[in-house]
């Protein structure tokens, strides 16, 4: 599990909420705008900034999927949300051909150079001109996106070989809607978000989720999980399987929650869904109470310690033992998983302070 710490920094360094990497589809961008929304219900956007955003945020999905260059390079597209206390921040990712930056690049300056009262004229003389192409036309997306918030997009191309590179499109937008340059005004860097994209393609990750776990967040999560397990060829009793592991392991998430201001402080949730040959491995990570880690520890070995009659047991006997309020259905949980997975409840407590520590939990769901 050293590689959860690579992950968790990354999600530090850029004050990563979310992140997705595969292709984007008509089907999981709504549900990527969905999981958004629902994060946002806390923060102080009001109607028109999260109106813009989600605007500028449906048009970047758009120009992922227009610009993409090929099916060998679509699993690489990245989508990545980030909360500041200033506003969000969406950021894009896809391959390119090497060829195509120095167009691309002229239409994002000449774009970053107009004044935000001149965006909106330079947008309709384009759209009387129909300069449309299937690529979307003159940098007409860009342009609308720039338009939603009236300001400068932050670009950035990495090199992956000598026919493609990476291209990457970021933008924070404030609580009235409005963009703005992040840090200094010097140029933007994307290379930890090409970086990001590597560390996820070698753990065979593609969703990332970090933030405080309310029902409704939850609930969206699951349901782009969902989503992307139908896109897939994944089969009916296997997207049950993982689907319930993932149910189950969100709770668990829940009942250990000791408040946002102390997650935030300590170590937001995390959830990780990785996908390889018909593997699914979804892993979660939490703070937990010292004090609740011997208890804890002594159920997940009792657990990982049964086989199939055995688990089937100790369900019985937590259903018999009424085990059903918020401070004892651990048990079921826990052992719910062990059932719908194939191996054990991997786990690790990694000590923070005196307090806490922080709970990292993987299951394993296979197909094979």
């Amino acid at each position: 599990m050293d590689f959860i710490r690579a992950i968790r920094q990354k999600i530090h360094e850029g004050n990563l909420m979310f992140v997705y990497r595969g292709v984007v589809t008509v089907e999981n961008t709504s549900s990527l705008l969905m999981l958004l929304e629902k994060e946002m219900e806390s923060s102080e956007f009001g109607f028109q900034g999260r109106k813009r955003l989600f605007m500028f945020v449906l048009e970047s999905l758009q120009n992922v999927s227009r610009h993409s260059t090929s099916d060998d390079y679509s699993e690489m597209s990245l989508v990545m949300y980030s909360r500041r206390p200033d506003g969000y921040t969406v950021t894009t990712g896809n391959v390119i051909e090497t060829s195509q930056i120095g167009n691309l690049k002229k239409k994002l300056e000449e774009i970053n150079n107009l004044e935000p009262g001149e965006i909106r004229t330079v947008y309709r003389q384009m759209l009387n001109a129909s300069e449309f192409s299937t690529k979307g036309g003159a940098g007409l997306g860009l342009i609308e996106m720039a338009k939603k918030t009236g300001n400068r997009l932050d670009y950035d191309f990495v090199q992956l070989d000598g026919d493609y590179s990476y291209f990457i499109l970021s933008k924070t937008v404030d609580s009235k809607g409005t963009g703005f340059r992040t840090g200094s005004a010097g140029r933007f860097e994307g290379r930890s978000v090409s970086e990001l994209e590597q560390l996820m393609a070698s753990y065979n990750i593609y969703m990332i989720w970090s933030g405080h776990f309310s029902p409704d967040v939850s609930k969206e999560v699951l349901s782009f999980a969902e989503t992307r397990l139908s896109e897939g060829d994944t089969d009916t009793a296997l997207r049950r399987k993982v689907f319930g592991v993932l149910v189950e392991a969100l709770d668990n998430v829940a009942r250990h929650n000791p408040g946002q201001t102390v997650e935030e402080q300590y170590g937001m949730p995390l959830v990780l869904i990785r996908f390889k040959e018909k593997e699914y491995t979804i892993t979660t990570g939490n703070l937990i109470e010292n004090d609740k880690i011997s208890p804890f520890r002594q159920k997940l070995d009792t657990i990982n310690n049964a086989d199939r009659e055995g688990l089937k047991n100790l369900l019985k006997q937590s259903l018999m033992n009424q085990q059903m309020n918020v401070q004892s259905t651990g048990n079921l949980g826990l052992i719910e998983m062990a059932r719908k997975s194939d191996g054990k409840l991997n786990y690790n407590f990694e000590k923070i302070n005196d307090r806490y520590s922080y709970f990292i939990l993987e299951v394993k769901v296979s197909g094979r």
